[in-house]
């Protein structure tokens, strides 16, 4: 559906984090650099890059519920050693990275200023996230935009993920006077995000900030590519 055609407006925004209001790939870049110079080891954007498709071949994984949080946070830096050639022990080096991109609580363009729109409307942010709560909880709570949102759940402290049934069960049922006819889940990710959104029953925005073609057959009620066209929805 074409923006320009929305007369609908929602009261309730479920709105991914990382790749929709947060700049994941600068916390996750500055945090990487700091603990391989911290530790002495050569560090390079290739190396970034390795550790990238690592990571990203284990989400995929996890979103389809085929290894764990822990299992997920463990074995993308133990892959990432061994195809680099470190020797460290790949749970200590996770532990302290945990800490270190929780300092990253970097904003993707307009979301602080749409989050304050939205809010100033009496309308409420909930944060929707397949990610890891000790540095999720701690960008948030760090970031411009804390002030307005109403809550965030976390995948890791549910159990389960995005697109689960079972984690937007626990969302709704944890939302007061929550309606989902009256709510808009925006997010990045087709296959978690929107998937999610549609699995759940409720009105769906694919945030396409790169203008990327959808191929997949997982069709949302709208796209956007800048978060500000998310003020037709207020």
């Amino acid at each position: 559906m074409k923006i320009s055609d929305v007369m609908k407006k929602y009261d309730i925004f479920l709105m991914d984090a990382d790749g929709t209001l947060f700049d994941f790939e600068k916390a996750e870049a500055n945090a990487m650099r700091s603990m391989f110079e911290r530790r002495g080891f050569c560090y390079s954007n290739d190396i970034l890059m390795i550790y990238r498709g690592i990571s990203s071949l284990l989400w995929e994984e996890f979103e389809k519920g085929a290894v764990s949080s822990s299992e997920l946070q463990f074995e993308r830096f133990a892959r990432l050693f061994n195809a680099i050639g470190i020797s460290y022990d790949a749970r200590k080096f996770n532990a302290e990275y945990l800490v270190e991109l929780g300092k990253g609580s970097f904003l993707i363009d307009g979301a602080n200023e749409i989050c304050e729109k939205i809010a100033a409307r009496g309308k409420r942010i909930y944060i929707v996230t397949n990610g890891i709560l000790i540095p999720q909880k701690s960008r948030i709570e760090r970031s411009l935009i804390k002030d307005f949102i109403s809550g965030y759940f976390v995948s890791e402290a549910i159990g389960y993920q995005k697109p689960h049934a079972l984690y937007f069960k626990h969302v709704f049922s944890s939302i007061p006077n929550f309606d989902m006819s009256e709510t808009l889940i925006v997010g990045d990710s087709l296959s978690a995000d929107i998937a999610g959104g549609i699995n759940a029953g409720i009105d769906s925005c694919w945030f396409n900030r790169s203008r990327k073609i959808n191929e997949t057959g997982i069709i949302p009620t709208y796209e956007i590519q800048e978060l500000s066209e998310l003020r037709v929805f207020i």
